[in-house]
């Protein structure tokens, strides 16, 4: 009892066209939230990495932090022509991005957001997602650099006044990734360039360690990758993608998972055992696992361990988005943006699927830092319609809903799921489901289901459609059986009028040619 009186308040931050709010909870009191911040003008919001600093936006430049315990402004800076700003991890420091008005003007500043001064400014021409923010961290802060034309510049995160403290060559380095805690390792990515194949690099953050890469992976076909480090910085999933699938099997380029560790252990691709892109991988916040969704509808999921073995496998299904719970245990699979929104609930230790639910048209998720909820919204600009924000508990069942005429973002305060309490005593408590018999997954795992679940049955063959279909689309059948348990299924297997005519005709051409045949031969003869 005494973790649970210790665990901090779960917060929310609702931001509509002009303002934000921060709701307390859940869970809501007469299942009406309350509001711990009431509406305040902002253009933009965004929280720090650990939950204990607020970053809001306000009209004319105005960029003000807020304290998460207090809810109150601590600081507000003044910043002209203001196209980006962006706060480091632990919220020590903000970065701006003007817009220049001069050329060798120095367009980005780095503030103390305690004093209120900058401490570092520097000059950068246009910004790009893997050129901003400008200084990157490690989640601890304790490792800060920034990448220009084939180097790597390194500060000394407590004192920038320093400048640059030393620099880490690497020719054609073209975007890199800090280890998360501790951030003693980089990954940088070079791509293809005269015949060279592109290339991961792993380098130790020590300067005297920099002499040559820890270890390197090469590969070809990759113009760009994104970098997905495990909690004890042990090792780096990454995907490369390339703009064009020589194969002509996807329009939007093929991908590939790689996984490299930082002592050289394991160098290369993760064995996927479905073709197609790589949607979604995820680490759970132990990093000794991760969980992958891969290939063409319908979706393949796996987890592994952190030595690529494979761990579960979670079937197939409309999916194209995971989510691993705050407290490594549980997970959810979902379909988001152009899939109907089907979301399976994983307790990953039972390999037991706790239920399944749907949120049409979400734009984000994520659990709640306490692992008991998970929130879907759909928000502006991408959807204009129906934008609302839903809470589910752990095992699927609907908690919470509210519509808005318009919402631009819903988020959970970041905390460290090591202040709540573990959630086992929640899923033991989660009983009465009826499971059916187990069925054998890709690996000879068995995982039960629940009858009731909308996706726990969807191996039967669907009937053989009468229609003609081209050879391209001859799967479309099992395709749809799988993704929509048969509700797209096309005829219940009886034909059309026209159908049984064109059927009968060319069983008469078919007679007509038998005879021609047959009484040529006689003649022969």
């Amino acid at each position: 009892m005494s973790s649970v009186q210790q665990s901090p308040a779960l917060e929310i931050l609702v931001r509509k066209p002009d303002c934000f709010s921060i709701w307390a909870g859940p869970p809501f009191p007469n299942s009406k939230p309350t509001s711990k911040l009431e509406k305040t003008p902002c253009t933009s919001t965004k929280f720090s990495e650990d939950g204990s600093k607020l970053l809001v936006t306000k009209p004319n430049g105005v960029v003000s932090i807020y304290n998460c315990k207090s809810l109150t402004e601590i600081r507000s800076f003044e910043v002209p022509n203001l196209l980006a700003s962006t706060l480091s991890p632990c919220g020590t420091y903000l970065q701006t991005f003007q817009k220049s008005s001069s050329p060798q003007e120095k367009n980005v500043m780095v503030w103390n957001v305690e004093s209120g001064v900058p401490v570092y400014q520097l000059l950068q021409k246009n910004m790009s997602k893997t050129t901003w923010p400008s200084i990157q961290f490690s989640s601890d802060e304790s490792t800060a650099c920034r990448m220009v034309t084939n180097e790597i510049h390194f500060f000394d995160p407590k004192d920038f006044s320093k400048g640059i403290i030393y620099k880490l060559r690497v020719p054609g380095v073209a975007s890199i990734g800090i280890s998360k805690a501790p951030g003693s390792y980089l990954a940088a990515f070079v791509p293809e360039a005269k015949g060279m194949p592109a290339s991961v690099q792993i380098y130790s953050c020590n300067k005297d360690l920099q002499t040559q890469p820890l270890a390197r992976r090469s590969f070809f076909r990759c113009s760009s990758v994104q970098f997905h480090w495990n909690k004890d910085s042990f090792g780096v999933l990454f995907v490369a993608q390339s703009d064009v699938d020589k194969t002509n099997q996807s329009y939007y380029g093929e991908t590939k998972l790689n996984y490299l560790t930082v002592d050289g252990s394991h160098e290369g691709l993760v064995s996927l055992k479905k073709e197609g892109p790589v949607h979604d991988v995820q680490w759970s916040i132990s990093g000794s696992e991760f969980a992958v969704v891969y290939g063409f509808m319908p979706a393949k999921a796996t987890i592994f361990d952190k030595k690529c073995k494979v761990l579960v496998e979670l079937g197939e299904g409309p999916y194209n988005t995971i989510r691993w719970n705050p407290k490594g245990r549980l997970l959810c699979l979902a379909g988001f943006g152009n899939l109907p929104g089907n979301m399976a609930f994983w307790d990953c230790s039972e390999k037991r699927l706790l239920g399944s639910t749907k949120a049409e048209c979400s734009v984000t998720s994520e659990w709640s830092p306490d692992g008991h909820y998970f929130m879907t919204a759909t928000t502006a600009p991408r959807l204009q319609i129906d934008n609302c924000v839903k809470i589910f508990h752990c095992d699927g069942s609907l908690y919470f809903t509210k519509m808005f005429d318009r919402l631009y973002q819903a988020e959970w305060k970041p905390e460290a799921p090591e202040k709540f309490g573990e959630i086992n005593g929640l899923v033991k408590s989660l009983g009465g489901l009826k499971i059916e018999e187990p069925r054998k997954q890709a690996q000879g795992l068995k995982v039960a289901q629940p009858s009731s679940s909308k996706t726990a049955n969807v191996s039967a063959p669907p009937a053989k459609p009468a229609a003609y279909r081209p050879p391209h689309a001859k799967n479309a059948a099992v395709v749809q059986q799988e993704l929509f348990g048969g509700l797209a299924a096309s005829g219940s297997g009886e034909m059309s009028k026209n159908a049984l005519r064109n059927k009968k005709r060319r069983e008469k051409q078919r007679e007509k040619k038998a005879a021609e045949a047959s009484g040529a031969g006689e003649n022969d003869n």
